[in-house]
């Protein structure tokens, strides 16, 4: 592992993204997309800017995976969700369009229409099929995951 620290990103020094925080620990943050894929997709962060796993810490993994249960757990209590997708993109040519590691968990239950195969790259690509949330939508979610946790 490095411990390879970038230049901040938009996760970094955007407000409109640092006010949808749902939860943090001392390493790692949760917010909504702002594209999701089913309601509720929530985003798990480093707090420090590392742009891949390899680039994290066993601390900052552990922190990450932590959040990851808490939120998952909210999202089951305000969503009735039955299961998660959760994954990353690592790298540009997967996909990685912010250079901060960031893991989706993706809430799925029966009949959303989230993903309707489970192949990764229909899951992660931005296929034009879903709009961007308005930031409105968006703090409105965040403040509903925040109240299960």
């Amino acid at each position: 592992m490095t411990s390879q620290t970038l230049k901040p990103c938009a996760y970094c020094t955007l407000p409109e993204i640092k006010n949808r925080e749902i939860a943090h620990n001392d390493l790692a943050w949760a917010f909504p997309t702002n594209i999701p894929i089913t309601p509720g997709h929530t985003l798990i962060s480093p707090i420090r800017c590392a742009k891949t796993l390899s680039d994290l810490t066993t601390e900052e993994r552990l922190a990450v995976l932590d959040l990851a249960d808490q939120v998952m757990n909210a999202l089951k209590k305000i969503y009735g969700v039955e299961g998660f997708n959760c994954a990353w993109n690592q790298e540009k040519l997967a996909g990685q369009s912010v250079p901060h590691f960031h893991l989706h968990i993706i809430p799925r239950k029966e009949g959303d229409t989230g993903l309707l195969g489970y192949d990764p790259r229909s899951m992660l690509y931005r296929t034009g099929d879903r709009e961007p949330t308005s930031e409105q939508e968006l703090l409105k979610v965040r403040d509903n995951i925040k109240s299960a946790l």
